[in-house]
């Protein structure tokens, strides 16, 4: 791993072009403002890049920390491209964002969830990947929860999964709420149930055979309101799903094995169910609790470049064609 320049620059501090940084924060939202906590604690010196003037100030007044605004673009135009990046940028502006940063000279970005608008642009981000031999992760947290890797550990010693279950209902009300764009509305499924979808096809293996149907529809989602389906996955488990967006539910995930039933509502969240006896399982550390869940076991694995549990761009490509079959969008394989 390259070593990081650690650069600390006073509250009132502004890059210019001779300031080289190695790592390089795109964004100044709620995420971005999640990652700068992780990174603050882990002493790296890092650049935060945002786009419009008052979200930097706004960033700047409750991080106390400066803020080169203008937009990547302009940034990358006037600075040394950095050498590793997180970008932390809405989904319309992901693909753009690791594409320009990947062509600027950049060979190791963490992308925020879920990649692109749509399976066609996380599939072209992956081939641009791939030409210039860079290293895309796609940021799916959950995989490093505390809970997820106490399960990872009792799935191991009972010898794997047996079976799986998952449910990904959404709070309707709160997702309207929210006021995303139409696009972003349209393919919900990828921007935000995949999150819990990813999780369950990480522990118990992604599928060889998928079984999908949607019926119904939404205002802002027109290929599906109902979602279920039954399948096996590449290490011969089966599992099915199910899903009702008219109704408003959560996300649950239910893994069996020989030994025990395993179950998370809410992620964050395990229960290990043996012989009739349930227990709460303790999470593996208490980062979750000080920071967005999952979050800092992430970032510090992305820094390592240890990429064991990471989603690859190439690997979500390929995963996007399942999440379009399973929403019914076109384009799936």
């Amino acid at each position: 791993m390259c070593q990081m320049r650690r650069w600390f620059p006073s509250p009132d501090a502004r890059p210019c072009e001779d300031q080289a940084v190695a790592l390089w924060l795109i964004g100044c939202g709620a995420m971005a403002k999640s990652y700068f906590d992780v990174l603050a604690e882990l002493g790296i010196g890092f650049q935060v890049i945002g786009r419009s003037q008052s979200a930097a100030a706004a960033f700047e007044a409750e991080k106390g920390f400066p803020v080169v605004w203008g937009g990547l673009e302009l940034a990358l135009r006037s600075m040394t491209p950095p050498e590793q990046a997180i970008v932390a940028v809405g989904p319309s502006d992901l693909a753009g964002a690791a594409s320009s940063l990947l062509e600027a000279g950049c060979r190791r970005i963490l992308l925020e969830k879920p990649g692109g608008l749509d399976s066609s642009e996380i599939g072209t981000l992956a081939q641009v990947s791939e030409s210039v031999v860079a290293s895309v992760l796609v940021a799916y947290n959950r995989r490093y929860y505390g809970s997820v890797t106490t399960a990872r550990r009792l799935i191991a010693d009972d010898g794997g999964v047996s079976s799986l279950r998952f449910e990904f209902g959404e709070k309707i009300d709160a997702v309207l709420d929210l006021r995303f764009a139409e696009p972003i509305l349209n393919r919900w499924f990828l921007m935000n149930s995949s999150h819990v979808v990813d999780l369950a096809f990480h522990l118990a293996g992604r599928p060889s055979v998928l079984n999908a149907d949607q019926s119904g529809s939404l205002d802002w989602h027109p290929s599906g309101a109902v979602f279920s389906g039954t399948g096996k996955t590449e290490v011969g488990v089966p599992f099915s799903y199910k899903a009702d967006w008219r109704t408003s539910s959560t996300w649950g995930l239910e893994i069996e094995t020989r030994r025990r039933l395993l179950r998370f509502r809410s992620l964050e969240t395990l229960t290990s169910t043996v012989d009739g006896t349930e227990e709460t399982m303790p999470p593996e550390n208490d980062f979750d609790r000080l920071f967005k869940p999952g979050l800092y076991r992430q970032v510090e694995a992305f820094l390592a470049e240890d990429d064991r549990l990471a989603c690859t761009v190439a690997q979500q490509a390929s995963n996007s064609l399942d999440y379009d079959r399973m929403a019914g969008y076109v384009g799936g394989r």
